[in-house]
């Protein structure tokens, strides 16, 4: 049986929270997602709470309501997957792409400030696979911080959640996401200005005046299954960090290039420098029935054509991603690491 790359985690009580709110009537956007909304910026430490159709579409909405447009650029690193670049053109900005740490994968922030212009509206700071990225470091690089934490909800940067750092923070709540609702996202920040603007740039409908606007909104069924899924999401990062304790007792002196040990990762992925590159490795992994993955493919400045960003390329041409999430069991487990023992068997 194939153990898949990435699983949700669901259990009745998120068929039952859906189910409660279909039978009530109040399908779209309603009282629970106002419900959601607020536990979850309880959750980060916010005060300011926007339910959103998706990530992209949180990341889309802070940009405008930032005002960001034609001839501003905004900083994202090259070592993440297009939404990011897609939301800064939405805007009609301009994406300046940086390098990354080696270790973490993260944003590196002596890149960005070499990177850095008078015309630098924001900067876009991705919390890769669910390590904290060095969010102080680009803090001091005094441009507004966007922190996206679509993989890393529940992560710590200096014993503070991730998401409660920059002027905004997005979230994703995709399938396969650390915590899911399907599709859906979410805003968070503490300028109820910044707030008012993007709920008004959230529904297009009812308005005394006309300006582009979209239908952006999260419905009630998500906002329930969200609701159910945070209320275990404690559970969700122990058994990820769990994994990842396993997996690196396993690996450790087998000459793979392990992920950077952080307190605060959560390991939304568990990536690792494979010797031949991941190619390979994914191919004679799936003939055993694991799907593995690049976590990045490729990174945005082979994309883009540019490939000034030396850390990016060789993270592409080195990482391999491995099943780590909540449901895989202990039988897959042992057997995702049984095969990636022989594997490396194998090359040596």
């Amino acid at each position: 049986m194939n153990i898949p790359h990435s699983r949700p985690s669901l259990t009745i009580e998120e068929a039952e929270a859906v189910d409660s709110v279909i039978f009530s009537g109040q399908i779209a956007q309603g009282p629970v997602t106002a419900n959601f909304e607020q536990t979850l910026a309880g959750r980060i430490g916010r005060s300011q709470a926007i339910g959103t159709a998706s990530g992209t579409a949180a990341l889309h909405l802070v940009l405008m309501a930032m005002s960001v447009g034609s001839g501003d650029e905004v900083m994202i690193p090259s070592y993440v997957c297009t939404a990011l670049l897609n939301a800064v053109h939405y805007v009609g900005a301009k994406a300046i792409i940086t390098d990354i740490d080696p270790a973490s994968g993260n944003m590196d922030p002596v890149d960005a400030r070499k990177r850095l212009t008078r015309r630098t509206r924001a900067i876009i700071v991705p919390h890769m696979f669910g390590c904290p990225g060095a969010i102080e470091d680009l803090m001091e690089l005094g441009v507004p911080i966007i922190e996206d934490c679509a993989q890393a909800i529940g992560a710590t940067y200096d014993n503070r959640p991730v998401g409660s750092f920059g002027h905004a923070a997005v979230f994703s709540f995709y399938a396969t996401k650390v915590m899911t609702t399907g599709e859906g996202g979410m805003v968070l920040t503490d300028s109820a200005e910044l707030a008012d603007r993007i709920r008004d740039l959230r529904d297009y409908d009812k308005r005394p005046s006309y300006r582009l606007r979209y239908n952006y909104k999260l419905t009630d069924m998500q906002a329930a299954m969200g609701l159910a899924q945070l209320a275990r999401l404690d559970d969700f990062i122990r058994r990820r960090k769990a994994l990842a304790a396993e997996y690196r007792a396993a690996f450790t002196g087998t000459g793979l290039r392990l992920p950077t040990e952080n307190k605060g990762h959560i390991y939304y992925r568990f990536v690792m420098g494979v010797p031949g590159g991941p190619v390979q490795w994914i191919r004679q992994l799936a003939s055993g029935g694991i799907r593995c993955a690049r976590p990045v493919d490729p990174p945005l400045d082979v994309l883009l054509g540019k490939e000034d960003c030396p850390n990016a390329q060789a993270a592409w041409q080195q990482h391999v991603s491995i099943p780590i999430y909540p449901s895989l069991t202990t039988a897959e487990r042992d057997r995702v690491i049984e095969a990636i023992q022989n594997q490396m068997e194998s090359h040596s």
